[in-house]
């Protein structure tokens, strides 16, 4: 197989940029998912149909999630401070005690250490709940579960798991530390280091933690850190830290956010911190294995919390349009009006769709997920906002008042674009790895023709992408799925789509060369593209499993119209992503942003608030005022019962 970095014209920097993304993700899977077929012209309908469906595969736990959501419901709707929550940018204590006692903060955990031994369909579907009522608050259990406990539970040993999961279930949130002032989603650039002692007892843990939701009320830290291996290479290794040990230093509770802001996020400090060598998780250097595995279930539970505030923005807003009026006319009269709820309800049904295809995917234990569960983050996090701008913008001037809580879900929803990977990162990761061995296998056609070896292999891998980039022949599309006759048509549509994806693959990376590395905009395109075949494909299995179980209803029909919907949207941006290839402003973008990069330059750093750690300006800029925002009390951890400083909460002044 060809090898990418070592393309004609490749900058070192970015040769380096692939060798840490190889060394990041790890080797390719035996067997290639769903994101990455559609890449090669192929449809992996024996994974996407027919439809997951727990409650056939699992009717006992679909009974007890069932019970278990009716009795959160009735706390969320009769109890739960969600605006108290907001407004004081603190969660009490006996609210996650509740969701303790309730089984929520500690459902995926086995019975046997106390917690409720629920797949992760069921339990996204509580956070899905969740979201509907409190984003912070789903931000919080996201966080315990999906990342801060999940490594112990994917990668703990027996004795690990008994030592810490009791407790993980009923009495301590979890953090997990992976960022750091220069390290966000570049998740391979650790400056946090350990080294084994002398005698081999212990790790000895130098860095510094950012955004560690929980971080100051947690009895137990995931952290990420460097570590020089026995070649002398730096990689990765996972430590389990708790808060009572010498060493560690919360020394910022929380900041003050636009959203989410009864979550608090902590800044960490590791100051020669002696980490028993029993608390190694999973293997030396398999650090990265141990996060990304931990994001997978992340991404999901993020955009279970974002379905439901968006789900809750809809219902919301079209009550309002329905019964506010204007010129003697209700708003939902009005055509303009009309278009906004039509498209939240698309959208919501393509964002649900999705979430669960994925969520039955990692529950199956599929072996290729990666960029299914980046799709599914990617896609319900720009859906949802989206969704609610429209909220926002159907309810007016009182959509923007706090007392109607539309307001509030807008705050909460916008940092689900930023997190768990910038949207941008993960198109541009979409792009890549969705599209590595397909280009791969085309770079080493490439080669063999210019060093004129004609094999018989070579001929007959060649000779379809002459056809295609060279004459345009477009590979012929992939079977329909076995879908209800009504529609089959919207399937085929589909396949005739996924065969023009490949054919758009393979000519920009013909056109761009070696160019196309850095042309992010160019990924963007090809894999937005992708992104809604891939959301068409996940919402065509839904509404058929819908169909074939004979749904009924109001719903039943708002939901079928909506997804139908959705194929006519889906197809229109595929189309303009693709017509974007070719027409499109990137050269006079490309000049206006280096003149306004130029004129910043003159601009002198002392008027701006610059990156903490920023390797060319560190120190230069404005210092960021915290005058007015509430802090938050500092009392040690190790010396508050239980360890995890939750008894000692209360908002200071």
């Amino acid at each position: 197989m060809a090898d990418l970095k070592k393309m004609k014209g490749v900058s070192e920097r970015d040769q380096k940029m692939i060798a840490d993304a190889e060394t990041l993700l790890g080797p390719e899977p035996g067997s290639m998912g769903v994101v990455k077929n559609y890449f090669w012209g192929n449809l992996r309908d024996d994974l996407l149909f027919p439809y997951p469906d727990i409650a056939k595969s699992s009717p006992q736990e679909t009974a007890e999630c069932d019970q278990l959501l009716a009795r959160l419901e009735e706390y969320l709707k009769n109890e739960h401070p969600a605006v108290k929550i907001d407004q004081e940018q603190y969660m009490p204590e006996w609210v996650i005690q509740r969701l303790f006692d309730l089984g929520v903060l500690g459902m995926t955990i086995s019975k046997e250490s106390g917690g409720l031994s629920m797949g992760i369909t069921s339990y996204n579907r509580v956070l899905d709940l969740i979201g509907s009522y409190c984003g912070s608050t789903a931000v919080v259990v996201s966080a315990h579960q999906s990342i801060g406990c999940k490594a112990v539970m994917l990668f703990g040993t027996d004795e690990q798991k008994k030592r810490w999961l009791p407790k993980l279930a009923r009495e301590w949130l979890s953090a997990f530390c992976l960022s750091e002032p220069n390290v966000g989603c570049d998740a391979g650039g650790q400056e946090t280091r350990c080294e084994l002692s002398a005698d081999g007892s212990h790790y000895i843990l130098n860095g510094e933690k950012k955004w560690a939701t929980s971080g100051a009320i947690s009895g137990l830290f995931t952290v990420m850190c460097k570590q020089k291996m026995g070649d002398g290479k730096e990689k990765v290794t996972a430590l389990v830290c708790t808060p009572d040990m010498d060493g560690i230093d919360i020394f910022q509770k929380n900041r003050s956010k636009c959203g989410i802001r009864g979550t608090w996020q902590a800044r960490i400090r590791f100051n020669n911190v002696r980490v028993p060598r029993e608390n190694l998780l999973h293997k030396e250097g398999r650090g990265l294995n141990v996060a990304l595995s931990c994001l997978n279930f992340g991404r999901c539970t993020l955009s279970a919390g974002m379905l439901g505030g968006a789900r809750r923005a809809k219902e919301e807003s079209i009550k309002w349009a329905q019964t506010r009026y204007q010129f003697g006319r209700p708003l939902a009269d009005f055509d303009l009006v009309k278009q906004k709820v039509a498209h939240m309800t698309a959208l919501c049904y393509a964002m649900d769709s999705m979430l669960y295809m994925t969520t039955g995917m990692l529950d199956r234990g599929d072996e290729d997920i990666m960029l299914e569960t980046a799709a599914c983050k990617v896609f319900c996090s720009e859906m949802g906002w989206r969704c609610v701008n429209d909220a926002v913008q159907i309810m007016g001037g009182e959509g923007y008042m706090t007392e109607n809580e539309v307001e509030r879900i807008f705050r909460d929803s916008r940092i689900n674009i930023i997190v768990e990977g910038a949207n941008e990162v993960m198109q541009s990761f979409i792009f890549a790895y969705g599209g590595k061995q397909l280009a791969e296998k085309m770079l080493g056609v490439k080669e063999s023709l210019e060093a004129g070896k004609l094999s018989p292999a070579v001929v007959r891998a060649g000779m379809p992408l002459f056809s295609e980039v060279i004459l345009g022949i477009r590979r012929r599309a992939p079977e329909p799925p076995q879908v209800s006759d009504e529609l089959r048509p919207h399937a085929e549509r589909m396949c005739r789509l996924i065969s023009e994806l490949t054919y758009q693959f393979k000519k920009a990376s013909k056109i761009h060369d070696v160019k196309i590395i850095e042309r992010q905009v160019v990924q963007a395109r090809i894999a937005d593209a992708a992104l809604y075949l891939h959301a068409w494909a996940c919402t065509l299995s839904r509404l058929d499993h819908d169909l074939r179980q004979g749904a009924e209803g109001t719903e039943h029909e708002a939901n079928k119209a909506g997804a139908l919907h959705f194929f006519e949207i889906a197809e229109i941006e595929i189309n303009n992503r693709f017509r974007g290839l070719y027409e499109n402003a990137d050269g006079s973008m490309r000049v206006a942003a280096e003149a306004a990069l130029r004129h910043s330059d003159t601009l002198p750093n002392a008027e701006f608030i610059i990156p903490e750690k920023s390797p060319n300006a560190q120190g230069t800029g404005r210092e960021p005022t915290q005058e007015g925002i509430k802090q938050f009390p500092g009392t040690p951890n190790r010396y508050v019962a239980g360890g995890t400083g939750r008894e000692a909460m209360e908002p200071a002044g």
